[in-house]
């Protein structure tokens, strides 16, 4: 499938970088060499928590060693970034086991970390209903499973990329974000801004500078389609030109912990829907710049409602995301 891509597309091999999401439990190091052979040079892999019980109830048991032995045969054969997906907030968690999944992930170094916090969404994923609500933890005891994850993450030496993100300083997702280059899209940071992203496959998402579009999610639907010569949209979006104003206030917010407010009104109006992050010191606002400071870090995502208009305005008849913590 690679080879029929390639075969299409001019590839400038001094500036061309390939990245692959992996599972542990399906992928073996003849696989691995194979892709690095095609141009892949960085993985990501789910890890979610080290935890044999977390693993059962959200159904991915992935032994330790299942991650290390992955990680440790990208590495041989030259991988440049290994990049590991944890969750918390999972059924059953807590401080003590997080904090082990932490402190393994630490010994296994993986070059980025991306640290989700776990969304329940059982209207769109019925399975998530298989443990209890009281399983999961909330409020208080799932900001502290948060922030015994950053404060170790940190002084291991990993640096903050904008939101959710943690990399070492060798990684060029940190030196990116040190340079100003540092650039993210629904797929996430990168350190090369792009404007033109297109997914292949069964619900993938594209992006141009002016349109969103998703690909059908059923299969059947989206082989009926691709067969009768449809492109298989299910859904898209184009933007308005105001829509594109607040993605580029957003995209600087998110990348550069600052922003410059373009109208008197717009400032207004974050002062007062940023009141109270502004009261506790989250966020300064100096004139018409709205600038994250190093205690808000963690709340970059609620800071970033102020710029997202069409978000605050719309009232959708059905639960669509999952709320921050």
């Amino acid at each position: 499938m690679v080879e029929g891509i390639y075969k299409h597309v001019t590839i400038d091999k001094n500036n061309f970088d390939a990245s692959v999401e992996v599972d542990p439990r399906r992928t073996n190091s003849e696989q691995l060499a194979v892709l690095e052979k095609l141009g892949f040079s960085r993985i990501s892999m789910g890890v979610q928590d080290f935890d044999p019980e977390v693993q059962r109830l959200v159904n991915r048991v992935q032994p330790f060693e299942q991650t290390r032995d992955l990680t440790v045969a990208a590495r041989e054969l030259g991988y440049s970034s290994v990049n590991y997906d944890l969750i918390y907030g999972l059924p059953k968690q807590n401080l003590k086991s997080f904090i082990h999944t932490i402190e393994r992930t630490i010994e296994l170094k993986p070059d980025r970390i991306a640290l989700y916090s776990f969304a329940l969404v059982p209207w769109i994923k019925p399975a998530q209903r298989l443990f209890k609500d009281e399983d999961l933890p909330r409020g208080l005891d799932k900001l502290k499973l948060f922030e015994a994850a950053y404060v170790r993450l940190k002084m291991a030496g990993y640096i903050e990329i904008g939101m959710d993100h943690f990399a070492l300083p060798s990684d060029s997702l940190a030196k990116a974000q040190k340079s100003g280059d540092l650039h993210r899209n629904f797929m996430g940071y990168t350190e090369m801004r792009t404007d033109v992203l297109l997914g292949l496959g069964v619900s993938s998402i594209s992006e141009v500078e002016d349109c969103f579009h998703q690909n059908q999610k059923v299969l059947p639907l989206y082989e009926k389609d691709v067969q009768s010569g449809k492109i298989p949209t299910l859904r898209g979006h184009i933007l308005s030109a105001e829509d594109q104003t607040q993605r580029e206030l957003i995209l600087s917010f998110m990348t550069q912990g600052q922003v410059q407010l373009p109208t008197v009104e717009i400032v207004q109006d974050a002062r007062e829907f940023l009141g109270d992050m502004l009261r506790d010191g989250l966020v300064r606002l100096d004139n018409n710049i709205l600038t994250l400071t190093e205690l808000g870090r963690p709340f970059l995502r609620n800071a970033c409602v102020v710029l997202d208009r069409r978000l605050r305005l719309q009232k959708p008849e059905t639960r669509v995301f999952s709320q921050a913590l």
